[in-house]
C-alpha cells in the first residue's frame, strides 16, 4: 500500500479481511497519518521521500516495494505519480482510488475540477495504473451526486465514504483472482 496523506482508504482496508494480506504501508510523507494507521495496526512501514532525481526515488519505491515482497500494490491517496521502474516491476498490478468519474478530472484537484466545471454528478474510480495520469483500465466506478450546497471537503468526504467501500471489493476481487468475466470487462485477454 501506498499513501500520503490521512490513510481513510488505507484505514478501510486495515479494517477489511484483507487486513492480514497487507505487508507494507508506504509514503513519500515521514510521519503522515497513513504511517502511524498503519504501525498502530502491526503492518510495517516504509517512507522514501521525494527526491530532485525523481528516476531515482522511483527505484528507491521499487526496491522498497521489491523487499516487502509486494504482489499488488494500492495506492490509496498517495499523492505522487510513479516511474517507469516501479511500473515495470508491478506492471497490471498497481491499483489506484480516484476521486471523480475518469476519464473526467484527472489528477490531483479532481473534486474542485469537478465543482468548477458545474457537473452535477461526479464519483469515484478504481483503476489499475499506467504510465499516464489517471488514464489506466477502469476496474469500478460509483457515482455520487453533487448537492447544491457542497463544497469542495463536503463532496469529497461523500466521495470518500463511497470510495473505501469500493476500493476495499475490488482489492478483494483484484487478489482473490478475477473470473474470467471481469477480465474481459476489464480490458483483461
Amino acid at each position: 500500500m501506498l499513501a500520503s496523506g490521512e490513510g481513510t482508504l488505507l484505514q478501510a482496508l486495515l479494517d477489511s479481511p484483507l487486513a492480514d494480506r497487507i505487508v507494507a504501508v508506504g509514503s513519500d510523507v515521514d510521519g503522515c497519518r497513513a504511517l502511524v494507521r498503519a504501525h498502530e495496526t502491526g503492518v510495517k512501514t516504509l517512507c522514501v521521500p521525494m527526491q530532485p532525481d525523481r528516476a531515482r526515488w522511483d527505484r528507491l519505491v521499487r526496491d522498497s516495494l521489491v523487499a516487502v515482497s509486494a504482489d499488488t500494490v494500492v495506492c490509496a491517496g498517495f499523492m505522487r505519480i510513479l516511474g517507469p521502474e516501479t511500473l515495470g516491476a508491478f506492471e497490471g498490478r498497481i491499483i489506484n482510488s480516484h476521486p471523480s468519474l475518469l476519464p473526467a478530472f484527472p489528477g490531483a484537484h479532481a473534486v474542485r475540477d469537478a465543482l468548477a466545471y458545474g457537473v452535477r454528478v461526479t464519483g469515484c474510480t478504481i483503476h489499475l495504473v499506467d504510465s499516464g495520469v489517471d488514464t489506466g483500465p477502469i476496474l469500478a466506478q460509483q457515482p455520487v451526486f453533487v448537492m447544491d450546497d457542497d463544497d469542495e471537503a463536503s463532496l469529497h468526504e461523500r466521495i470518500k465514504e463511497i470510495e473505501r467501500v469500493l476500493l476495499v471489493d475490488v482489492v478483494e476481487r483484484f487478489v482473490e483472482g478475477w473470473s474470467d468475466s471481469e477480465r474481459r470487462m476489464v480490458g483483461f485477454p
